[in-house]
């Protein structure tokens, strides 16, 4: 069987300010996934759960929490992770696949991805999410495979987990791991390793397990993307490097004046490649958050649940006390035929797209195929977003108040979407 392709992957960034116009952090990422992957939305409210709980990630269980925070998630739809999300605390994260010199356990543990959606509902902080996450790799491992397909396709991870006050990078290799706390200005991560010797904190064996294994003498300053670089990284992961400098420019040229719209117009940006569609993988779903420092004002999560964000609407979420379900973001579920539960795994293939992705399919032949009327439904769809975004700064500058419909907006917005595809 021929070696699977290995993806660009992700691209996570985020602005602190002095970087962002307003005193907002904002949060952005691009999901880079196999092309015909589905991507969905979903909402689950705060819950409590018994004592002794066990909980089902995608492939192994672990014990479920006492209480698990309110998220909204895009994912994979054949997994039971996330690609990025955020809580109602106020926590955004994201996560990359990197390569490291530490074995990949060929084993089925955690996903990267299941650590990104445990790490939204079991923390309320960047550093608390931080700390749950590398205390489930300590007790479970990360492994598995990575796509929908039966040929092996396993990874390590990065993650950049963000706050109203400051964002970390977490950046692993195995059970070890690196943080670098960040609490100003701009930050991208794609898929290398990104922290040297500036590191906030760290796995306590790290340092030892590197001079054990000959990769460090124990003098001099440790470096980990030097000590942990993987001696054969994938071949194309020397395009993600290039990525990464393309990304770090993007910000680099709005420091200082980072909104909402310009993290969508960085995620849009195809000459850099950050807006991926090669071979493949593509950008199977995005994300952008506004998280004002201010606690009294809402954050807001704009997703795209479709691929492309370049063709795609960013539709806004706020967490509230009533939020409407959005069914037309959500794929078919299987049960316990579904591929992925099945031993052996992923011998077949079911059809996982949801309304919305069909509506948008569809939407994007026309592009393809009529480029004047593609133009033109390009158009409306950015009048839409555009009203949306004037709506959300009107909110967050008190020019209209909050109230208790913010739970419908999401859903009203895929409806209007929807409809302008009809």
């Amino acid at each position: 069987m021929a070696e699977p392709e290995p993806p660009l992957s992700c691209d996570c960034f985020v602005s602190l300010p002095p970087g962002s116009q307003d005193d907002h952090v904002i949060f952005g990422k691009n999901s880079d996934r196999p092309r015909d992957e589905v991507q969905e939305v979903l909402y689950y409210p705060a819950t409590s759960h018994p004592s002794g709980t066990m909980l089902e990630c995608t492939y192994i269980q672990i014990p479920q929490a006492e209480h698990t925070h309110a998220v909204v998630l895009s994912r994979p739809s054949w997994l039971w992770g996330a690609e990025m999300g955020a809580n109602d605390k106020g926590v955004c994260i994201g996560n990359e696949a990197v390569w490291t010199r530490e074995a990949i356990d060929p084993g089925e543990a955690l996903l990267g991805m299941d650590l990104v959606r445990l790490g939204l509902e079991r923390a309320d902080s960047a550093w608390g999410a931080v700390s749950v996450i590398t205390g489930l790799l300590e007790q479970h491992g990360q492994g598995g495979p990575c796509r929908e397909d039966p040929a092996p396709f396993s990874y390590h991870n990065s993650f950049l987990l963000v706050d109203r006050n400051e964002a970390w990078v977490l950046e692993t290799a195995g059970k070890l791991w690196v943080a670098q706390k960040v609490t100003e200005g701009v930050k991208n991560i794609s898929n290398a390793l990104t922290i040297g010797t500036d590191i906030s904190a760290e796995h306590p064996e790290l340092r030892s397990v590197a001079q054990a294994q000959g990769w460090w003498s124990g003098e001099g300053e440790f470096c980990f993307n030097e000590v942990f670089k993987s001696e054969k990284p994938p071949a194309r992961m020397e395009l993600a490097k290039k990525r990464y400098s393309g990304g770090t420019q993007l910000l680099q040229q709005h420091d200082g004046s980072v909104t909402a719209e310009v993290m969508m117009s960085i995620l849009r940006d195809k000459p850099s490649g950050i807006c991926m569609d090669s071979g493949g993988f593509r950008t199977t779903g995005s994300m952008v958050s506004i998280l004002p420092r201010d606690p009294s004002l809402p954050c807001i999560h704009f997703l795209t649940a479709t691929p492309d964000p370049s063709r795609s609407v960013f539709k806004p979420f706020i967490f509230s006390e009533s939020v409407t379900p959005v069914s037309r973001v959500i794929s078919p579920q299987y049960g316990p035929d579904d591929p992925v539960r099945k031993q052996p795994r992923f011998q077949s293939q079911v059809d996982r797209r949801h309304d919305l992705y069909k509506a948008h399919e569809g939407a994007l032949q026309t592009m393809e195929t009529n480029p004047d009327a593609g133009n033109a439904l390009t158009e409306t769809l950015r009048m839409l977003e555009g009203q949306c975004l004037t709506d959300i700064s009107a909110l967050l500058s008190g020019e209209i108040p909050a109230d208790e419909e913010l739970g419908d907006l999401f859903f009203d917005c895929v409806d209007t979407e929807l409809k302008f595809y009809q």
